[in-house]
């Protein structure tokens, strides 16, 4: 593949430890405790199981209680990955190499995909998170009080806090390295461009909850049964309208700041902001009602307590890299990568760990669910 080795690819590949040039197959599998680091494969451990297990929780939802949300918000997330993704790692070959150049390139892992492009573990996030924050919004009775909009934007406000976590610590463990020369990667904040901050952290898992819950969520929720068919094509076309709203939520700053970074800087953390408002005082008043007893039964204990177990783990990875983030000389790590912001990763951290602790609280009822009723529909644990 090594036709479609750019130089901006091949300089951060080299600067990772590996040659693009040289790395193989559609697939590649490596040894575990031969990668960058320790911390290579405890991510790949963590974010594969997680979305191994809501796919198993999605099954199980579609067979014993007739929902499909979850599984077509699953493979509507992975199909999100296979329309953004490729275009991103190939730009010559899809023909927009004269407009987009490489941004961003991975470290290589245990499983790979693509030449060194695609790790196995970027697979499952997509779904992984997307699920996590999907069931907490929909745990708290977001979408059945305030509608699809609203439900969807507390979505990109859940996933952002929970991404943000990962993404302010990645480039200095080497997960992965930004094309800081590149101008769509620009402004920075820190170690991370702040398009990922805005877009991809917030903006794509909004619009995907969105596609999700107008296109099917809502419909199960008043009892509708989909075929199988159906469920197929409205899957590909949420991934598709998925992505495109993804390009058409940043307008403001894609557009408007497209030849002045100042100000598509701050037309992203406004988008961020209006978006942090919005779901908020939302979020708070589903937790009061919860506790109340005034939300519909509706439990989901994979994204419950792995929601957790993800939390632990990231905040295990920050502590042990703490040391050299202390010890960063002009925003670079000793013998690492840059780093991102500690005290924008706390606030994550703080938002994140409040949001899955609201869905442990409140009175709950086990026979809403375990009788197959929908969550939306449920009566109200009292």
């Amino acid at each position: 593949m090594s036709d479609h080795c750019s130089p901006t690819f091949a300089r951060l590949a080299t600067e990772m430890g590996f040659s693009c040039r040289t790395e193989g197959g559609l697939v590649a599998f490596r040894n575990p405790f031969a990668l960058e680091n320790w911390t290579l494969p405890i991510l790949e451990v963590v974010i594969i199981l997680g979305a191994v297990l809501t796919l198993v929780r999605a099954i199980r939802r579609l067979r014993r209680d007739g929902d499909p949300t979850n599984l077509v918000l699953w493979f509507g997330a992975t199909a999100y990955l296979f329309i953004i993704e490729p275009p991103l790692y190939f730009p010559a070959a899809f023909g927009i190499s004269g407009h987009v150049d490489t941004m961003f390139a991975h470290n290589v892992f245990t499983v790979d995909f693509l030449w060194g492009r695609l790790p196995l573990y970027i697979v499952a996030i997509y779904p992984f998170m997307a699920t996590i924050a999907f069931e907490i919004v929909r745990m708290l009775g977001v979408f059945r009080r305030y509608g699809v909009l609203v439900g969807a934007i507390c979505v990109g406000f859940v996933h952002h806090a929970f991404y943000e976590i990962f993404d302010h610590i990645g480039p200095q463990l080497k997960w992965w390295e930004w094309s800081t020369g590149n101008s769509l990667n620009q402004p920075m904040f820190d170690s991370v461009p702040l398009s990922s901050v805005v877009v991809f952290a917030a903006l794509w898992p909004m619009s995907l909850a969105f596609c999700v819950q107008l296109f099917v969520g809502r419909h199960v929720d008043a009892g509708r049964k989909f075929s199988g068919l159906q469920l197929v094509w409205r899957t590909i076309v949420i991934g598709i309208l998925g992505s495109a709203g993804t390009g058409v939520l940043p307008i403001p700053a894609t557009v408007l700041g497209a030849n002045n970074i100042t100000v598509r800087g701050w037309l992203y953390a406004a988008e961020l902001v209006v978006l942090s408002v919005i779901a908020i005082p939302v979020l708070v008043r589903q937790w009061v009602r919860l506790r109340q007893g005034e939300v519909p039964a509706y439990s989901d204990n994979v994204v419950r307590i792995y929601s957790g177990v993800y939390l632990l783990a990231m905040a295990v990875l920050w502590l042990t890299a703490l040391p050299d983030f202390l010890h960063a000389s002009n925003g670079w790590a000793r013998n690492a990568g840059p780093v991102g912001n500690i005290w924008y990763t706390i606030a994550c951290f703080v938002v994140a760990i409040l949001c899955s602790a609201a869905v442990f609280a409140g009175p709950r009822s086990r026979s809403a669910v375990s009788a197959g009723v929908s969550p939306e529909v449920a009566p109200a644990a009292g």
